[in-house]
């Protein structure tokens, strides 16, 4: 090889190699680019982070979705995140989310006793932290947003009444004693109680609003529940289990029982006679009210809405959107669950076409 070809061929080499490490640089560099786009956040948007307790409750899932839907109608951004019921996973969320920068912060709280300092945080940050459907106590949020839990319990009451049973007994199952909404519905369906001469012959809690508690209590108390004339779930859920262990001993049917939340299965239970009633809470009012209050709250510091009011967290007087609840019973059944929209005429009556309306 002469002289000339040897440098020819170097310069090939070095004119290769060098294509070689700017095509590599390139990639490189596209790929870090994709990276920081996907990871950036739209300064233009409001930033909600919105924490839930878990999504085992049905209800939950649709909260999610209309809340993120007239959110983003309103110009915000929703960062949902799941603590699949454990509080100190909870805790690490909101800290995440905190560290993030979000504009407001909307929990639906695992423990309403456990949370008074993650607020602090977050409020310390300049964060807005609303208290989505239970009470987070001692804290001072900017709002708390729910139904009229008394009023809940008024109505599981006086459907049990409403049924025949005075100067009768009833059993309990409450739901997760952390929950601060479930001394409040307690107390509404107490008072119901007491007026109709019925006594409580027992009373527990499901922790956690684990519904399997409910089952086991069915099966380890079997002469109280045969004494009892109804029995009050602390949700559908519970009811779900309570009605199984019913109809494994051949009672399905023969207690009043009475929920809430308007599970499907529950609407079901209601049009089959296995369920007298639950209670109806309309979950796209609250959610949609509650997108709409944490961006005002975001924007302007204040609420304009006339219906506000205050309630006591423990230590603070807070601003409290109260909404109310509908008590739901065969009788009305087709106007206030098919006619809103939450269940389909089809669903509702899965099992029982021949009592489906025209």
């Amino acid at each position: 090889m002469t002289g000339r070809q040897k440098n020819t061929t170097k310069l090939i080499s070095l004119f290769l190699t060098l294509t070689l490490v700017i095509s590599c640089l390139l990639g490189c560099g596209s790929e870090n680019a994709v990276k920081s786009t996907s990871g950036t956040v739209d300064d233009d948007k409001i930033q909600i982070g919105m924490c839930f307790d878990s999504f085992v409750i049905e209800r939950w899932q649709r909260d999610r979705d209309v809340f993120g839907s007239i959110a983003k109608e309103l110009g915000a951004e929703v960062d949902v995140r799941n603590a699949n019921g454990d509080i100190e996973e909870q805790k690490r969320l909101i800290d995440l989310l905190i560290k993030k920068g979000v504009d407001a912060l909307v929990i639906i709280c695992i423990d309403s006793n456990a949370l008074s300092e993650s607020v602090k945080k977050a409020k310390e940050a300049g964060i807005v932290v609303v208290a989505y459907d239970r009470l987070i106590n001692d804290a001072d949020v900017d709002l708390y947003i729910s139904f009229d839990n008394e009023m809940v319990g008024n109505m599981m009451g006086e459907a049990i009444a409403s049924a025949g049973v005075r100067n009768g007994k009833v059993i309990m199952i409450c739901g997760s004693p952390s929950d601060n909404n479930v001394p409040l519905v307690e107390s509404g369906f107490r008072e119901v109680m007491r007026q109709n001469n019925n006594e409580i012959i027992d009373c527990i809690y499901a922790d956690g609003w684990r519904a399997e508690v409910a089952y086991e209590y069915m099966y380890n108390n079997m002469d109280k529940v045969n004494e009892a004339d109804a029995i009050m779930c602390g949700n559908d859920d519970l009811a779900t289990r309570v009605t199984q262990a019913l109809a494994e001993r051949r009672l399905s049917g023969q207690k009043i029982l009475v929920g809430q939340d308007a599970d499907i299965v529950a609407c079901q239970r209601i049009v089959e006679g296995t369920q007298l009633m639950t209670v109806y809470k309309p979950i796209e009012k609250l959610a949609k009210q509650a997108a709409a209050s944490t961006i005002e709250l975001v924007k302007t510091k204040t609420l304009s809405d006339s219906n506000i009011s205050t309630i006591n967290d423990g230590s603070y007087d807070v601003p409290y959107l109260k909404i109310e609840p509908q008590s739901v019973t065969v009788d009305n059944i087709d106007d206030v669950i098919i006619g809103s929209g939450f269940h389909l005429k089809e669903e509702v009556y899965r099992y029982h076409v021949d009592k489906m309306p025209d």
